[in-house]
């Protein structure tokens, strides 16, 4: 048998197929991937430079490029770790070793995603195709697991303010996150003078146009004043809860300066915070009253206890004639925020002492039918959640409330992400959305994603518009994200997958 040589150390293995390339430092790698991570946490909210985001996912493609399936893994977890360690931190103010962890846990299927890359340099295109599909998969586990998930400071966020969130109506998050690292991989390639970078930056565009000539909810069949409460005051995580009234409080002061003849007024998340039941309570005729006065439909936010360990966070209307008339309770709850998971096993790891109770979960249509029109809620985090805005599509919504409460968070991190979530929401369902918080953001979006008003943080504030009332469907409305999981998974397979195997396969002689 004739002799061969044994690879160097340096040999990039089996994604080369034999070729003996030299393997990049570890130290070359891991940087120039963090860098990557910073740029694509930078287009995320507060910062929002979306066409830095490209440019960092078109960075870790041409990271990837020739590194073997344990490199590609190691550039991954270094990109994401970054990325999520910078739009996570607002979760460190609460517990510092909760938010790293769930960094870690992100960036883990980053790395997935990127060692299913094929990144030999012999199949540049299928390198490029399949990172956007490796890239949504990942994205769409973390958006559902573990914990119903917890899509916050991911790519979407980031190109809500640009041109490719409008592809929301097409296919949701999903979609804008494909088509940004789409993208990227045009973007890495047409640097380099590659021919291979047209066909995705073709599919880019043609995907973009699309979006714009898609159904986005179709024409007003109505139109009604509304009137975002803020009842302003301090930031931070104790600022006032130990006395709930100033808080309610400041909201009726801000809604007695409330001028003109207005439809719609919105309140906050838990700015009515209840020792009892709603229903008999000397705040359910406060509101009541102002329902009169203003001659407008109220909803506000109203947590009552249910138990001694549990307690329920609702949304709650009020007709013009002060009688109660809708409510909803939230069904996507804040794990270790509005609920800890394992709670009997968590306890002997962790002080338990901010999340004393468990929010029960909600039931039933998250729409609200009243004189100023079928209105659908999405409380707070619910927003960050696609299935929300859907659900309420399906009873009918005719534009989407967002009562919030972001005055726990002293940094602007948290406000700005819900304010893009927001915008993206607005999109894929092709509705307008009023979002009510007590220190900010309160804001107002159309059903293309503009902001037409927006508040000052920690100001008592009213943000006044008109929101038009629609029942068209776009398509995103119609399919969800099963159109874009499944192409994915597709592309991976035929892209993807072979590259892996047939590289392992092909391992060089030692």
């Amino acid at each position: 048998m004739p002799a061969t040589t044994a690879p160097s150390r340096g040999a990039v293995g089996p994604d080369d197929a034999g070729r003996q390339a030299a393997r990049p430092p570890w130290g070359r790698v891991l940087g120039t991937s963090s860098l990557a991570g910073a740029l694509v946490a930078l287009s995320v909210p507060p910062w929002g430079v979306w066409p830095v985001g490209v440019a960092g996912l078109g960075l870790l493609v041409w990271r990837l490029e020739g590194l073997a399936v344990r490199a590609r893994a190691m550039a991954g977890f270094a990109a994401g770790l970054t990325w999520y360690l910078a739009t996570l931190a607002w979760m460190t103010q609460f517990n510092l070793g909760g938010g790293a962890l769930a960094a870690v846990g992100e960036a883990a299927f980053i790395a997935l995603a990127c060692a299913a890359t094929p990144a030999r340099r012999g199949s540049r295109l299928r390198g490029v195709l399949a990172f956007p599909a490796a890239l949504v998969l990942a994205e769409g586990v973390i958006a559902r697991w573990p914990f119903g998930g917890e899509p916050l400071g991911d790519v979407a966020l980031g190109q809500a303010a640009g041109p490719l969130a409008q592809a929301a109506r097409l296919g949701g998050p999903l979609l804008v996150i494909g088509l940004a690292a789409l993208s990227a991989g045009a973007l890495a390639q047409l640097t380099r003078r590659r021919p291979s970078g047209l066909v995705p930056a073709a599919l880019v565009v043609a995907a973009t146009l699309a979006a714009l000539a898609a159904p986005d909810g179709g024409r007003a069949v109505g139109a009604v004043s509304v009137a975002a409460v803020q009842g302003g005051g301090r930031r931070g995580l104790h600022r006032l809860e130990n006395d709930q009234g100033i808080v309610f409080d400041a909201q009726v002061a801000a809604t007695t300066s409330v001028t003109g003849p207005v439809d719609l007024v919105v309140w906050p998340e838990n700015v009515i915070d209840l020792d009892g039941p709603l229903v008999g309570a000397p705040e359910a005729g406060v509101v009541a009253g102002l329902a009169r006065r203003l001659g407008a439909t109220v909803v506000a936010g109203v947590t009552e206890p249910a138990g001694d360990t549990r307690f329920r966070n609702a949304v709650v209307a009020w007709a013009p004639d002060g009688g109660m008339v809708g409510r909803y309770e939230k069904v996507r709850r804040v794990p270790f925020g509005e609920y800890v998971p394992l709670r009997p096993l968590i306890r002997h790891l962790v002080h338990l002492e901010l999340v004393p109770r468990d929010a029960l979960p909600g039931r039933g249509p998250n729409v609200l039918l009243t004189p100023a029109g079928r209105l659908g809620v999405l409380i707070s985090y619910e927003v960050f959640f696609s299935d929300r805005d859907r659900a309420a599509l399906r009873h009918g919504a005719q534009v989407l409330l967002v009562p919030t409460n972001a005055a726990s968070f002293t940094t602007t991190q948290m406000p700005t992400q819900e304010v893009a979530a927001a915008r993206l929401r607005a999109i894929e369902a092709g509705r307008d959305v009023v979002q009510a918080a007590p220190t900010g953001y309160s804001v107002l979006v159309d059903h293309r994603g503009r902001a037409t008003g927006r508040s000052t943080l920690g100001r008592r504030q009213v943000v006044y518009g008109s929101v038009r009332l629609r029942t068209g469907r776009t398509l995103y409305r119609r399919a969800g994200d099963v159109p874009v999981l499944g192409l994915a998974a597709l592309v991976l397979l035929v892209a993807g997958v072979p590259a892996l195997a047939g590289g392992a396969l092909r391992r060089p002689c030692r």
